[in-house]
């Protein structure tokens, strides 16, 4: 492609690009506030590690139980569409959380939380493959970061807001609450759960506005490009089945997910776990989140002129597995540290799996799509597992005589072994798993 043909696609694409980017900026802000809500579900619902955890789960898993019949909506009613409706589920979603703060109800709140995930697998099935064949195949990765950029910068927001509003004086409630009797504890707790009703009010309000305009939005239609019967053997496709790039995708996506959110959503917690005050621990998602926009912007400047999306997805997973043993062979705020620095290695994972899986799907790509949506359902597993390891080394500790102070610490480092089995999936992805099924180039 010449320079002039690069400069008029980038002219095409520059204000549909920017219309995405807003999308991937809304539901970044919604996704990372989980790191924050956490620990103040935890507190104000009196919960476990293991069943704070379902914070997480209960936004992720409805990507599981969205992402088929979203397809088959975007299908009916296409992209643009799919987006406008997206957004206004997730507005739905949010009303949820004022009878929820009202009753002070665990399962309510689950409930509002996967309200709004049935509305981001909506918009992520729909915005997702949408970026990746808005141009040229080969610099979808480089679209992509920027799409992360802006999820990313938006989640850093979301959870320093967030923080703010709901950790804000949490230490002192806590003490609080083990020296008051049952009626004053109500009331603490209840004090503290209206506290989510304004800034949820707020954002209802404007994921409708927004689902309203994206309809007026100047999206152009775009379809995939099939697969080439060269590189397949001579073989027509005829069933999503016959992609088994794809499946190792979906594969690679679930682990990446779950090593995401792990490194996003539990660094608050664990933080505490150590021992450091919450007034300094509600900022580590945002250390998580600037690591990951640092790379994004460092792959929209390499991707594809310097370096392959397929060569970032090798360097991530590399960088993912050495960090993995650095964590839980390190202890204190370094330990901390190491955790937030796994958005270096996280960032391009996303942006490199989109493009190798979807790579000559044709008109299997909304169906793909959806199978690689349905993968976000690690980031509902992956820190169940994480709080069951700390809950179950925790019990383990404690009862060879180890302080709780001590098995809090220790057992907070130990769950994040389950990073590294998820490293090396992706590492194997990157390597081997994207040419399985045909000739790559």
């Amino acid at each position: 492609m010449s320079n002039t043909q690069e400069i008029s696609s980038e002219n095409k694409t520059f204000i549909p690009i920017v219309i995405i980017a807003g999308l991937f900026f809304i539901f970044g802000f919604v996704t990372w506030i989980n790191g924050a809500l956490i620990p103040f579900m935890k507190t104000i619902n009196e919960l476990t590690d293991a069943q704070s955890y379902l914070v997480a789960s209960a936004s992720y898993i409805s990507f599981v139980v969205m992402a088929l019949p979203a397809s088959s909506i975007i299908n009916k009613i296409g992209y643009k569409k799919g987006m406008s409706l997206g957004l206004i589920i997730m507005a739905i979603g949010a009303l949820v959380f004022i009878p929820a703060a009202n009753a002070r109800t665990y399962w309510m709140f689950l409930t509002a939380i996967f309200i709004q995930g049935a509305g981001m697998t909506l918009l992520q099935t729909a915005s997702n493959p949408y970026i990746t064949i808005l141009g040229p195949i080969e610099s979808a990765a480089k679209r992509i970061a920027i799409m992360g950029i802006a999820n990313k910068v938006a989640g850093a927001l979301g959870s320093v807001i967030f923080g703010a509003i709901l950790l804000s004086g949490i230490d002192d409630i806590k003490e609080k609450l083990n020296v008051v009797d049952a009626s004053e504890k109500a009331n603490l707790l209840n004090t503290m759960a209206d506290s989510v009703i304004t800034p949820y009010i707020v954002m209802a309000v404007v994921l409708f506005i927004l689902g309203i305009l994206i309809r007026k939005a100047p999206l152009p239609h775009v379809e995939a490009e099939p697969i080439k019967e060269s590189e397949t053997g001579g073989k027509t496709k005829s069933s999503i089945f016959q992609f088994p790039h794809l499946w190792l995708g979906v594969i690679a996506l679930f682990v990446y997910v779950g090593v995401e959110v792990i490194a996003g959503d539990t660094i608050i917690s664990y933080g505490i776990s150590l021992d450091i005050p919450v007034e300094q621990a509600k900022f580590f998602t945002l250390f998580t989140l600037m690591a990951m926009v640092a790379t994004y912007a460092l792959g929209v400047f390499l991707i594809p002129k310097y370096i392959s999306q397929n060569l970032a997805l090798k360097a991530s997973a590399a960088i993912g597995i050495i960090l993995s043993f650095c964590i839980v062979f390190t202890s204190g705020f370094t330990s901390v540290l190491l955790v937030a620095s796994l958005g270096f290695a996280n960032a391009l994972v996303w942006p490199a799996i989109w493009p190798l899986a979807l790579t000559g799907l044709g008109k299997f790509t909304k169906t793909a799509s959806a199978l690689l949506i349905m993968s976000i359902s690690g980031g509902a597993i992956l820190p169940l597992l994480y709080g069951k390891l700390v809950d179950v080394k925790k019990e383990e500790l404690v009862e060879t005589g180890l302080d709780t102070i001590t098995a809090n610490i220790d057992s907070a480092t130990f769950g994040y072994w389950v990073l590294l089995p998820c490293y090396i999936i992706i590492f194997y992805y990157a390597f081997w798993g994207h040419k399985v099924g045909f000739k790559r180039a």
